[in-house]
């Protein structure tokens, strides 16, 4: 008798394993894998809000997300290569146009999704009496001789250079990143000291002081711009879905400017952009393609 019962759970634990394998293999064939798509940014405010806003937008509907932070002229390289799938801020037609010219005919337009609403030059606090870049080398001593940039080989700073060439400025361009120029520009205020940066808008920035855009008679700078969703070629074929959310992606600067300010705040980057993305549903929707 005990041989007998014994045997019987021996059997039932042999059923009870093959049934848990079974169990488990059936689940495994029922989950489709995940779809995977990743996002090239520059480390610049609005580049991190944007892509931190679609990396929520993706996951949403499934995807795992990649981020691929790199300096501009590489994420040019690797949009033209395929090794990114899209990025949200290219800027034309001024920012990137060089970069754009030397790889737009391997790169996928997709839409504006900040239409008209961008703007760079150089941006001084509204305490500084001058109002043109044509007034800078008469008060060159009150700016120590320096404009603060941001990362080298950035449009802006090859359109600083070109500036300051073209407007004979007496002044060294100082490399540094937008962070840091960020801190020097806070510095300066609160100090009421005179500064000169490299500037854009949509940015936090003009949200958090009182500043201003120096004229730019010349037209280095170029006038408003788009802030653009760009593509890998063969996206669209390759993930229909995934274009489709790319091509219905458009906000407005006051929708990125809010982002940037709940980071530069000390919010998380994914916190603030799950914040934003749970505030605008009917927004994200559309994009969807759920609206």
């Amino acid at each position: 008798m005990v041989q007998k019962t014994g045997s019987m759970l021996a059997l039932t634990g042999v059923v009870l394993v093959l049934c848990l394998f079974s169990a488990g293999c059936t689940g495994t064939q029922a989950t489709e894998p995940r779809k995977e798509i990743s996002i090239g940014y520059v480390t610049w405010d609005c580049a991190i809000a944007s892509t931190n806003v679609m990396k929520q937008v993706f996951e949403e509907k499934g995807y795992d997300v990649r981020l691929v932070a790199v300096d501009a002229g590489p994420l040019f390289q690797a949009l033209a290569r395929g090794d990114v799938d899209f990025t949200t801020t290219g800027w034309l037609p001024h920012t990137h146009e060089h970069y754009w010219e030397q790889y737009g005919d391997r790169i996928d337009y997709v839409n504006e999704n900040i239409p008209g609403a961008a703007r760079i030059g150089l941006v001084v606090p509204t305490y500084v009496t001058i109002d043109s870049i044509e007034e800078l080398d008469g008060v060159k001593d009150r700016f120590g001789g320096r404009i603060v940039g941001i990362e080298p080989g950035a449009g802006i700073m090859t359109r600083t250079e070109q500036a300051i060439e073209e407007y004979g400025l007496d002044y060294n361009l100082v490399a540094s990143s937008s962070a840091g120029m960020a801190a020097e520009l806070r510095t300066s205020i609160n100090d009421e000291k005179w500064i000169v940066v490299t500037g854009w808008s949509p940015h936090w920035k003009f949200g958090r002081y009182d500043l201003k855009f120096l004229d730019d008679p010349k037209g280095v700078y170029g006038g408003a711009e788009d802030v653009v969703t760009l593509a890998r070629q063969g996206l669209a074929t390759d993930d229909p879905e995934a274009y489709g959310i790319l091509s219905r992606f458009e906000w407005t600067g006051e929708d990125i400017a809010s982002v940037m300010t709940d980071i530069e705040g000390g919010m998380p980057e994914e916190e603030a952009a799950k914040k934003w993305v749970a505030a605008n549903p009917d927004k994200v929707n559309t994009w969807l393609g759920e609206a």
